[in-house]
């Protein structure tokens, strides 16, 4: 008779942390501070609130470009088409009557992501700068529509006689921009909040696997371009959003809204704060404008060298981005790791 081998069943091995961080959209408590920074702003610097709600506007719009490119792998040099079309649709419906913003808030970046599902069929066929020139050629084009189009848009005088209801019927827009300051910051942390639990999603993950490697996912029964269509379609919504933010707050829309300028502006605020991290939006933003603004005012005439030679160097000494650099410091990477976005 032999002795029976008793079997004992093997201890699960725990789930590495940095994993556990990157499935998880739970805040951290350094999170909650970056997050009291901008409530901090408001009563630290009262002169220059314009600054901020142009800062946090323009931070939305960033954080859907990096859902398609910090996520995706789309470059995309178009996205202004979709914040000007969103600008456009507030306006719009402020113009004839609609004023009430936190309905036409939404009406705004749904007009952009009908534009967006459209335009994904498009840029989705391509590889990268198939992709790149197909959004340049889109953003192109919705701009000069616009500037001919200047019965409806205004043309190059812009689309003005923009007024908006009283938030909830309680807060107006007043000239200082304090209304406009805490109604920017609520859709900025809403649109983070969403956006942070979307890459956090098997479906956000599996976007990183297609930017890492799109010729494997079909393997695992994935389908590639359905995922980067409906990536597209609503980054493009969140730059809509961004548009009508732009609209309601500053009661005018521009016709460089939809310029390639202000695309490229977006781009270099991402690869400056480090595409795929969602605070790489926040904080390229948040430098870009800071630095823009204080540059400006030393030297009207060169601050754009200046602004280069910045540009530069975050390239050269900061790969990934501040972001990126900030969370390869020993301190900052053994504990939060890749996860912290």
């Amino acid at each position: 008779m032999t002795d029976a081998t008793v079997v004992t069943p093997r201890a699960a091995a725990p789930e590495p942390a940095a994993i556990a961080r990157l499935a998880s959209p739970r805040p951290r408590a350094f999170e909650l501070i970056v997050w009291l920074l901008p409530a901090a702003a408001y009563f630290l610097f009262p002169d220059h609130l314009a600054l901020g709600v142009t800062i946090m506007t323009y931070a939305v719009a960033v954080l859907g470009l990096d859902l398609v490119l910090g996520y995706a792998g789309i470059v995309s040099l178009g996205h202004a088409a979709f914040f000007g079309i969103g600008a456009y649709t507030a306006g719009l419906l402020a113009v004839h009557g609609w004023r009430e913003p936190l309905s036409g808030l939404p009406a705004a970046g749904a007009g952009a992501l009908v534009a967006g599902f459209v335009s994904s069929f498009l840029v989705v066929r391509g590889k990268d700068l198939t992709r790149l020139m197909v959004t340049l050629g889109i953003g192109l084009v919705v701009y000069e529509i616009a500037n001919q189009a200047s019965a409806v848009t205004g043309g190059v005088d812009g689309l003005s006689g923009i007024g908006m209801d009283p938030i909830l019927g309680l807060f107006d827009f007043d000239f200082y921009g304090r209304t406009a300051w805490w109604y920017a910051y609520a859709v900025c942390l809403a649109v983070f909040v969403y956006l942070r639990f979307v890459v956090s999603s098997p479906y956000g993950l599996s976007l990183a696997a297609i930017r890492e490697g799109s010729a494997r996912m079909p393997a695992l029964g994935a389908s590639v371009d359905g995922r980067l269509r409906i990536a597209f379609t609503f980054s493009a919504g969140i730059a809509g959003i961004a548009g009508g933010l732009l609209a309601q707050t500053t009661q005018f829309v521009g016709v460089d809204a939809l310029s390639v300028t202000r695309a490229a502006d977006f781009l270099v605020m991402l690869v400056l704060g480090g595409s795929g991290r969602l605070y790489g939006a926040l904080i390229g933003t948040a430098l870009f404008m800071i630095a823009k603004e204080y540059l400006a005012d030393l030297n009207p005439v060169y601050w754009e060298f200046w602004m280069g030679a910045m540009l530069m160097a975050a390239v050269l000494f900061a790969r990934g981005g501040i972001v990126g650099a900030l969370f390869r410091l020993p301190a900052l990477r053994g504990r939060f790791g890749r996860g912290s976005r």
